[in-house]
């Protein structure tokens, strides 16, 4: 540190402000050696790069074509918002668009992804160097007619460091004036923001070099399509994690702050909680495995820490950790655990009964089965221990007998948030509610077509059934709306699309696909690949266009840039012959009726009139993506948002209508008599569930506006149109048949 700086240090430090310890932090991480490869990151990467262009689904060869394009993926990685990188660097990494593919596959260069990765915390350096003086300056005003672009994705990095230096100085006051419009105080204020580029720049200089690895990697899977990646060894376990629906651990979720590991929250029914020994607030300081020395974790990375604590069940851990009411920071205290399998239920299918009148008034009785993905037991990398097979289909058969025990006429499958999983699953899925037949036909990258089918006729259930999607339905939450669409089984309802995830990916773990021996201590991860394309049984392709529901409801997200056809880099759109099943056409006869009946609803109805407005709010916000900095303008825009969330909340409030009685099910009450207790009904609006359809929108150029109590509109007219279908299905000929087969 030269003369200067320390005097400057030197001052700073009679200062009692967050802001000192930003300027004092940025000088910190002066001259810090840069980042190089591993040791075997070039037989990572070189390997890495051999498997996918021998399994993608394109075939496509690492050719200059699709070194642009990893480019382009890499840099958007690092700087997606389009805020760090100047105009200069661009030019100086040009050179790399037509050389990647042979540094990579051939030479095992990894020097430029580590070139740009410096470039790049180079410039966040000195961004956060010059934040600092900013807010040590706190001279801030709004009272101009300046606008500015929260949303910077689709915009030109800046020209130089100067025009950098007016970007990050308008960001900051787009920062500091939301923190002023949420009423915190100037001094809360500087210190939010202080903390803030603490942690961006602490975040960035605890990244080592398997996390660039893993960018840059990364980057040239998703050259080829966005569903492919790769998989390092932390993300390969949280993969296997997610499919399990567990993990085994202390049960505890943890955060990074102020360099140290801190204990968020317990988790119910852990080894935490149960030890009665640990509390939230609690910061660890060091973990130690059964039979080795305890390891410092103060400033390690956050994962690195999560790792050290999970481990394979039965196993000890002891961490040792500041309580929360210590009064000095040097108290200690260790604590030992046995690790256990923690369930992470939120993922599992659950269901509800709900009671409420039909067409006639008459009660009537419908179950809406949540299944927010499709899940399976899924061991892969180096994670072994034994856990509970979970199956989306065995769950789902137990909600349906539940239900139809409960004698329920009508079933809604709420698939809104159901972002895939398992293709096994859906197809098991799918035939639980047809007879034996082609589900989805599936094609390779060698044109070979195999037609994946329902091999059971037994029927689990046959009665009505509705499927409601939105344009976060995607994969094979697709597959099994799209079959019982092609079929003519379900009524399918929602956005005006699904996702559009079409594609079929594997794994490929690294270790096993070569002769080289990675030494133990080293796992070279995973490829997830796109080798194969999904076609609905009719011969259309999932990929792209998703599946146009039967019954199209407005909502908002029928205008966002959201789904595959947002994606860069995504496959086209296609389609194959048919494929031969025997169409049930229980929906057609009755689509027309369906769709006059909740068009006329929706008319008079005050929550789709909400919807309608939330539309036209948004759209005017896709015209104009900036916000204001000023003041009084964004108090008056503030204010017109909350009048109209209060106005919104007052009228659901005074609504006499009465609310359905709603029973929950989960998995564990299917096998208890009877139903449990119905929700409490007292003030249910201000508790209703809230769902993605009208959440809060984005106003002049990214504030979401407070969430407000809300109804469920999407979900309460399909129920609506599941009770309109069940009354046609009575007055035809061949009636409503509700049947179960075990």
């Amino acid at each position: 540190m030269g003369a200067a700086a320390a005097e400057r240090a030197a001052q700073l430090a009679q200062v009692d402000s967050p802001v000192r310890d930003l300027v004092l932090f940025t000088q910190k991480y002066t001259n810090t050696p840069p980042l190089g490869p591993g040791p075997f990151d070039s037989n990572i990467a070189t390997l890495a790069a051999r498997v996918l262009q021998q399994t993608h689904y394109t075939r496509h060869a690492l050719n200059d074509e699709m070194a642009g394009k990893f480019l382009h993926r890499y840099l958007e990685l690092l700087d997606g918002a389009h805020f760090h990188f100047l105009q200069g660097d661009l030019k100086e990494f040009e050179h790399y668009r037509t050389t990647l593919d042979d540094l990579t596959l051939r030479q095992g260069d990894l020097s430029p992804a580590h070139v740009m990765f410096r470039r790049f915390l180079q410039r966040v350096e000195q961004r956060v160097e010059f934040v600092a003086g900013l807010l040590e300056a706190n001279q801030f005003e709004f009272n101009g007619e300046d606008r500015y672009i929260a949303n910077r994705k689709d915009m030109d990095w800046p020209a130089d460091l100067a025009a950098a230096k007016d970007l990050w100085r308008q960001h900051l006051r787009y920062e500091y004036l939301t923190e002023k419009l949420n009423k915190q105080k100037p001094e809360e204020t500087l210190k939010t923001l202080a903390n803030r580029y603490k942690r961006l720049l602490r975040s960035l200089h605890e990244l080592d070099a398997d996390d660039v690895l893993q960018f840059y990697l990364t980057a040239l899977t998703q050259a080829y399509d966005p569903h492919s990646d790769y998989m390092g060894k932390a993300q390969l376990e949280n993969f296997a994690i997610s499919m399990k629906l567990s993990l085994f651990g202390i049960g505890a979720v943890l955060q990074s702050e102020d360099g140290y590991c801190k204990i968020k929250e317990l988790m119910a029914g852990g080894p935490a909680v149960k030890s009665k020994k640990l509390k939230p607030n609690d910061r660890i300081v060091a973990v130690q495995q059964a039979g080795q020395e305890p390891v410092d974790v103060v400033d390690m990375k956050l994962t690195k820490v999560v790792e050290m604590i999970r481990g394979p069940k039965a196993t000890q851990v002891t961490l040792t950790v500041i309580p929360a009411d210590a009064a000095d920071s040097s108290v200690r205290k260790s604590v030992t655990l046995v690790r256990d399998e923690i369930k992470l239920e939120d993922q599992e299918a659950k269901a509800r009964i709900i009671d409420l009148p039909d067409v006639d008034g008459k009660p009537a009785r419908v179950g809406v089965i949540d299944l927010p993905s499709f899940y399976a037991t899924f061991d892969v990398g180096k994670q072994r221990g034994k856990s509970e097979p979970r199956s989306t289909t065995a769950d789902v058969a137990r909600l349906l007998k539940k239900l139809v025990e409960e004698k329920v006429i009508g079933v809604v499958l709420d698939l809104r948030r159901n972002g895939g999983g398992s293709l096994e699953e859906a197809i098991r899925l799918t035939g639980a509610f047809i007879k034996e037949g082609p589900v989805v036909q599936v094609r390779d990258a060698s044109n070979e077509l195999n037609v994946e089918s329902d091999p059971d006729p037994a029927v689990l259930y046959d009665g009505p059934l509705v499927v409601l999607t939105s344009r976060f339905s995607a994969s094979a939450s697709e597959i099994l709306a799209a079959a019982l669409q092609d079929y003519g089984r379900a009524v399918v309802i929602g956005d005006a699309s699904t996702h559009g995830k079409g594609t079929v990916q594997t794994i490929y773990e690294l270790d096993k696909l070569t002769r080289f021996r990675f030494p133990t201590n080293v796992n070279p991860g995973a490829l997830k690949v796109t080798i194969r394309k999904f076609y609905r049984v009719n011969g259309a392709s999932t990929q792209l266009k998703g599946v146009t529901p039967d019954i199209i409801l407005p909502s908002v997200n029928n205008y966002r840039d959201v789904g595959e056809p947002s994606q860069e880099f995504a496959l086209e759109w296609d389609t194959i012959p048919s494929a031969k099943f025997d169409q049930l056409d229980r929906v057609r006869p009755y689509l027309a009726d369906l769709r006059r009946l909740s068009v006329a609803r929706q008319e008079k109805d005050k929550e789709f009139a909400y919807v309608r407005e939330d539309i036209e709010l948004y759209r005017k916000a896709l015209a104009d993506k900036s916000v204001s900095l000023n003041e009084a303008t964004r108090l008056a825009e503030k204010k017109e948002v909350e009048t109209r969330i209060k106005a919104r909340k007052q009228e659901r409030l005074a609504r006499t209508d009465p609310r359905p009685t709603t029973y929950e099910i989960s998995l564990k009450q299917t096998s208890q008599p009877g139903l449990p207790a119905p929700l409490a009904r007292t003030n249910d609006l201000a508790k209703a569930e809230v769902h993605a359809e009208i959440k809060g929108v984005e106003v002049n150029g990214g504030e979401p506006e407070e969430e407000s109590p809300l109804v469920d509109a999407h979900l309460d007219e399909t129920k609506r149109i599941l009770l309109d279908y069940i009354t046609l299905l009575t007055h035809s000929p061949k009636g409503p048949a509700i049947t179960i087969n075990n």
